[in-house]
């Protein structure tokens, strides 16, 4: 369901080739002799999160080299200068940029600080356009058509969100990630898609922020990265809501939750219990929300993680 926003093993990569590369092959091998044959071209490592240049993706786009890491932003909703994310280290740097579910297709652009005495550069990308599919759903008339009681927690509610949503910390838990590749923090079919327009009710609302997995209730939730937990809280929405900070502005939430076993402050591993499913909230049945959010942004979960 839409929230109030509008054991995968990593495998053992080069990190500046799983942090910089975009696709390629290797070249073949071959055996000695006369009759040597060509060896299958082994598949690329992939990075992760991968690219889409539409709205509710990724940008990855380069830097170059630098003794530190660069500092870049973005223009965000209210024309602030939003921090953005760069992975990497001395010999190549890349800046990935979340793309806003209301990003208009066109040239857009985000902007590496001066270093050095050099002056502000641009880096520009193209913004693809992506038409998202449409899904009708009946949920409980009270979370449609608020009432003044509601409204006003609703706002309160969406207001201590938008402070949750500007985290931004250098390395969640003192430590940097090598890779971006998230786990699924749940098993199960993956029954509703990240940016599907929503009509509740009959009524249209914000397209859905993230990605619903389909799960009984009381199935442990487990951390997709390492994290320090930056809120939980019972929200009108989200239902039980649990906010992870993996650093540098990638921010994950969980929602819907039947239980929370986890406070702010903790410091979780990949796949570490965090809490349960459930089916709090505005919802049609117990499912798992997941969201995934870069330089303020919520972008598609499943650019993320490998494919299902």
């Amino acid at each position: 369901m839409r929230p109030l926003l509008p054991a995968d093993t990593p495998s053992i990569i080069n990190r500046r080739t799983a942090l910089l590369a975009g696709g390629g092959s290797l070249l073949a091998l071959h055996a000695p002799g006369a009759h040597a044959k060509a060896q299958a071209t082994p598949a690329a490592p992939t990075v992760w999160p991968q690219a889409l240049l539409v709205p509710g993706g990724v940008a990855r786009l380069p830097l170059g080299p630098a003794a530190a890491r660069p500092v870049v932003h973005t223009q965000g909703a209210k024309n602030e200068q939003v921090p953005v994310l760069v992975v990497g280290d001395a010999q190549g740097w890349t800046a990935l940029v979340g793309i806003p579910l209301a990003a208009v297709p066109g040239p857009a652009h985000a902007t590496v600080a001066a270093a050095g005495g050099s002056a502000a550069r641009q880096l520009p990308y193209t913004v693809a356009p992506k038409k998202y599919k449409e899904q009708h759903l009946t949920v409980s008339p009270r979370t449609v058509d608020l009432s003044p009681e509601d409204q006003a927690r609703y706002e309160r509610e969406r207001d201590h969100q938008a402070l949750v949503m500007a985290t931004f910390t250098e390395q969640p838990a003192g430590q940097a990630l090598d890779s971006l590749r998230m786990r699924v923090p749940v098993p199960g079919r993956r029954s509703s898609s990240f940016g599907l327009r929503r009509v509740f009710n009959g009524q249209a609302r914000n397209p859905h922020s993230g990605m619903d997995i389909a799960a009984p209730t009381g199935t442990p939730i487990l951390s997709p990265l390492p994290a320090r937990v930056i809120d939980t809280g019972e929200y009108f929405f989200n239902g039980g809501t649990v906010w992870l900070d993996h650093g540098q502005g990638l921010l994950s939430m969980v929602c819907h939750l039947s239980a929370i076993d986890v406070k702010v402050g903790d410091v979780l591993a990949t796949g570490q219990h965090l809490g349960a499913v459930g089916a709090t909230g505005r919802v049609t049945g117990p499912h798992l929300h997941w969201g995934v959010m870069l330089n303020r942004t919520m972008v598609d979960p499943a650019l993320f993680v490998p494919a299902a």
